[in-house]
C-alpha cells in the first residue's frame, strides 16, 4: 500500500530516543502528564493523516477498477463546431428533383411499402439557437422519411415546429433532455409507432435502410441499436451522435422500470446522455444488439463518412479506436452498402449526402437488391411481403408513403 510521502516523513523524524529523550526532561509528575499530552495529541494528528492519505489512494485505486463514467464528449478533430459558420438559405431555395422523373419513376415502391409495416418514429435533439441553422434543413432532408418527426428543443417554434420540454438548455442537461423526450414519446406516441430513433441536428439517416435492418425483428424484442461502444457499460452502449434506435419494449421498459427507479436510471440532470440511457437500459434487461450487416461492416457511424474512409485519418491513439465495440477497418471496408447513420454532418453536407444518395444514378446500374440466403430468411417476414406488395401496388398505379406527423407542445404548462 502506498502512503502519502509527507505522512511517512512525519512518523520517521520522530524516533523513539527523540521521544524518550522529552519525556525524560519531564522531571515533575504535572510536566510529565504534559509532554504525554503533547506527544499523544503529536501522534494523533499524524496517524489521522497517514489514514486520510491511505483512503484517498483507495479510492484512486477504485476508481481505475471501475472507471467513471464520462461527462461529456471526448475532444476530436471530426466536428465541425456545435454552431454552423454560416445560415443556410431557407430549404425552399434548394429545390427538389420529382420522383416520377426517369431515373426515379416507381423506384421507391418498397420503401414506401416497408414504411408502413416498420413504423419509425425519429425524434431530433436540438436547441434553440439551432432550429433555423440546422434543424429545418433536418427537416427538409431526411426527416421527412420518417414516419413521425419531433424535435425536442426547450423553446417553443412553430415552424418546425418544437416540442418544449420546458427544462434547462445547455449540455449539462442532455440527459435530462432525453429522459423527458421518451417521456414524452411514450405518453403520446407510442401506440403509433414500433420503433423510437434518438438523434442529433447534425445526424444524417439513411430511413429506409433503417427499417430494412429493423425488419428482421420484432418491436416487442427489448433491444436497440446503434454504434457500439464498449467502456463504462457491461454490454456497451451505443453512441449518441451516430443515432440509437428502441424498440417499442424498449421504450416501455426505459420509461416504466428505469427513469422512476433511482437504482437503476441516474436521476439527476448531468452525465454523458448516451453513456447513461446505455447504463439504464441494461438495468431493464434491454440488449445491446449488432447492427453490422452480413459482411460484418458497420451500419451506424459517429463521424462523416469521408473520415471513416479516408485511411489514417486519426491516429490509433485516438479515443475512438479504444471505444469501438466491434473490430473495424478502415478505407472502403469501413462501411456497410446499407449504412444508416453518420454524424457530425453539417447543414450544407445534408443536402450534398440527399443528392449522392437518393438523386444521383449512373447510367444502367439496376439498383434492384437480391438478398442473400441469409438474409432472406432473416428478412423475409417484412421485406419480401412489402415487396410484393408494392410489385401490385405499381402494377395497378397505387402509391401510398408514410405520414410524417409534427405537433408543438410546452411541457411546462403539464
Amino acid at each position: 500500500m502506498i502512503v502519502n510521502s509527507v505522512s511517512t516523513g512525519l512518523l520517521m523524524n520522530m524516533r523513539q530516543p527523540d521521544v524518550l529523550g522529552v519525556l525524560r526532561g519531564c522531571g515533575v509528575p504535572a510536566g510529565r502528564t504534559f509532554c504525554y499530552l503533547i506527544c499523544g495529541i503529536f501522534i494523533g494528528f499524524s496517524s489521522a493523516f497517514m489514514l486520510l492519505s491511505i483512503s484517498s489512494q483507495m479510492s484512486s485505486f477504485g476508481e481505475f477498477l471501475v472507471p467513471q463514467r464520462p461527462g461529456h464528449k471526448h475532444s476530436d478533430p471530426h466536428g465541425y463546431g456545435h454552431e454552423p459558420d454560416e445560415m443556410l438559405p431557407n430549404p425552399r431555395e434548394f429545390g427538389a428533383h420529382g420522383t416520377d422523373e426517369d431515373f426515379h419513376r416507381g423506384e421507391d415502391a418498397v420503401a414506401k411499402k416497408l414504411g408502413e409495416k416498420v413504423r419509425v418514429l425519429c425524434w431530433i435533439m436540438t436547441s434553440p439557437s439551432n432550429h433555423e441553422k440546422k434543424a429545418r434543413h433536418i427537416k427538409a432532408t431526411w426527416g421527412k422519411r420518417c414516419n413521425i418527426l419531433l424535435f425536442m428543443s426547450t423553446a417553443n417554434d412553430t415552424s418546425l415546429p418544437t416540442v418544449n420540454l420546458g427544462i434547462h438548455e445547455g449540455r449539462d442537461y442532455l440527459w435530462s433532455k432525453t429522459k423527458e423526450s421518451f417521456k414524452y414519446v411514450y405518453d403520446h406516441y407510442l401506440d403509433q409507432v414500433d420503433w423510437v430513433m434518438k438523434a442529433d441536428d447534425d445526424t444524417y439517416v439513411i430511413v429506409e435502410n433503417l427499417r430494412f435492418m429493423l425488419s428482421a425483428y420484432e418491436p416487442s424484442d427489448p433491444i436497440y441499436f446503434g454504434c457500439r461502444f464498449k467502456p463504462f457499460v457491461k454490454q456497451g452502449y451505443m453512441s449518441g451522435g451516430a443515432g440509437y434506435v428502441l424498440s417499442k419494449e424498449a421504450v416501455k421498459r426505459f420509461v416504466e422500470k428505469g427513469i422512476p427507479d433511482k437504482e437503476k436510471c441516474r436521476q439527476d440532470h448531468g452525465g454523458a446522455e448516451d453513456v447513461e440511457i446505455g447504463i439504464c437500459l441494461e438495468r431493464v434487461g434491454v440488449k445491446a444488439g449488432d447492427s453490422r450487416d452480413p459482411n460484418g461492416r458497420g451500419r451506424f457511424f459517429p463521424f462523416v463518412p469521408d473520415h471513416h474512409i479516408t485511411v489514417g485519418h486519426t491516429d490509433k491513439s485516438f479515443w475512438y479506436w479504444n471505444y469501438i465495440y466491434y473490430p473495424v477497418k478502415e478505407g472502403l471496408e469501413c462501411c456497410s452498402d446499407s449504412a444508416i447513420s453518420f454524424h457530425y454532418v453539417s447543414p450544407q453536407q445534408l443536402y450534398v449526402l440527399e443528392y449522392l444518395i437518393y438523386h444521383l444514378r449512373p447510367f444502367g446500374i439496376n439498383h434492384s437488391v437480391d438478398l442473400p440466403a441469409e438474409q432472406v430468411t432473416e428478412n423475409s417476414s417484412v421485406a419480401l411481403a412489402s415487396l410484393s406488395s408494392a410489385t401490385a401496388s405499381s402494377s395497378t398505379g397505387a402509391s401510398s408513403s408514410p405520414t410524417i406527423v409534427e405537433k408543438t407542445v410546452n411541457l411546462t404548462e403539464k
